[in-house]
């Protein structure tokens, strides 16, 4: 077992040795300016806020991070981490509008603090059912029977849980290390009721997937207690994370990539408990 950090948010030389091969090269050296802030240290400052749920523009300087909006720019390329495993330069339309573009703050209003007037709600949000339809997201996942994330993927609130159950097994990647064909779907499905549809039970038969799926009016058959409760258990680790409570970014790309961070840090504890 491995000593665990006394700050989660400092990568370790363990952790950094598996991130850095997945970094693009860095740009060539400036002649003139302020120095860059190293990857190291940026990955840092995104991981900070990513447990805090700190704002981009409270980022403790004194802390060696860089300034908050260092670390927001080089934050949109990690969107592809979680699902290509590899990440890619920003393009330069990304760049140019992650420099314009405000963080999500607050105004002065009087005697009190007011959301930022006067701008449209973020890409995939939509109203929530559960909160008086204002706008909101949603995170859809699923894990192994350990409770290891294997995909998740980011909604509107106002989507049903079951439109995300194909794309879901979509992502899935393969098993590396195993001879012959990789292997890329499970034997079986569980589920709660939110997903009872006949036509998603016939299309994972079609795969060669046994659902386990809850039917409404009937006795619950998925494994409540009994296997289910390990993606109920991935969620709150999800959400342990304070910057995902709640979706602050009016970037989605923004969003999905702390997802991402997320989901390989949930990961990656989990084969540190292994070892």
């Amino acid at each position: 077992m491995g000593k665990r950090q006394s700050w989660p948010w400092i990568v370790s030389d363990e952790l950094w040795s598996l991130i850095e091969p997945l970094l693009p090269a860095p740009p060539p050296k400036q002649v003139e300016g302020r120095p860059r802030v190293s990857d190291r240290q940026a990955l840092c400052g995104i991981l900070f806020v990513l447990h805090t749920g700190i704002q981009w523009e409270y980022l403790p300087q004194e802390l060696g991070f860089g300034a908050g909006m260092t670390c927001w720019r080089r934050l949109a390329p990690l969107d592809g981490l979680e699902r290509s495993r590899r990440l890619g330069r920003a393009s330069p339309v990304a760049v140019e509008q992650a420099a314009l573009e405000e963080p999500a703050g607050l105004v002065e209003g009087g005697d009190r603090l007011l959301p930022r007037p006067g701008r449209p709600p973020g890409p995939k949000s939509g109203p929530s059912p559960v909160d008086r339809a204002r706008p909101g997201s949603k995170h859809h996942i699923i894990t192994d029977g350990q409770g290891i994330p294997l995909a998740v993927s980011l909604t509107g609130g106002n989507r049903n849980d079951v439109t995300q159950l194909l794309p879901l097994l979509d992502k899935i990647p393969a098993v590396a290390g195993v001879v012959g064909r990789p292997r890329r779907r499970p034997d079986m499905l569980f589920a709660d009721r939110g997903y009872d549809h006949d036509k998603y039970r016939r299309l994972l038969r079609q795969r060669g997937i046994r659902p386990a799926i809850a039917e409404r009016g009937q006795p619950h058959g998925t494994g409540l207690g009994t296997f289910r409760w390990v993606v109920e258990r991935t969620i709150s680790w999800l959400h342990g994370f304070r910057r995902l409570r709640i979706r602050w970014e009016r970037r989605d790309d923004i969003h999905e990539a702390f997802l991402g961070l997320a989901v390989c840090l949930i990961t990656h504890r989990h084969v540190q408990r292994l070892c």
